[in-house]
């Protein structure tokens, strides 16, 4: 018996709405209404892509740092709730972003 089968048994009348499954199932992250900020910058004449603006767990910010990370073969961290990706792939991230059902905002150039 997993957890929707005993939420059911505990509330009957309850009718789940769509709203309350914004889980995505395939890699467990939270699809949020707002979109994710995609921003470039140069720190130390080096280009640097930060996402910003995520509101779910930071475990899944991290999941999903770690996801981007290896399907750019990049380095990057997760600091101060932002992913920075080392390099300018906005094209890409957003690319990716939208695939998974993320909104995502192009800031900067």
């Amino acid at each position: 018996m997993d957890l929707k089968d005993q939420l059911k048994n505990l509330f009957p009348d309850h009718e789940p709405r769509e709203e309350e499954d914004k889980k995505d199932m395939e890699s467990g992250i939270w699809l949020q209404d707002e979109p994710i900020v995609c921003k470039y910058e140069k720190r130390k004449g080096k280009p640097i892509t930060i996402l910003e603006g995520y509101t779910g767990a930071d475990e899944d910010f991290k999941k999903l740092a770690k996801e981007l990370k290896t399907k750019l073969n990049v380095g990057g961290s997760f600091k101060n709730n932002s992913i920075i990706i080392q390099g300018d792939y906005r094209d890409k991230i957003m690319a990716i972003l939208k695939e998974k059902g993320f909104k995502v905002k192009r800031v900067g150039g």
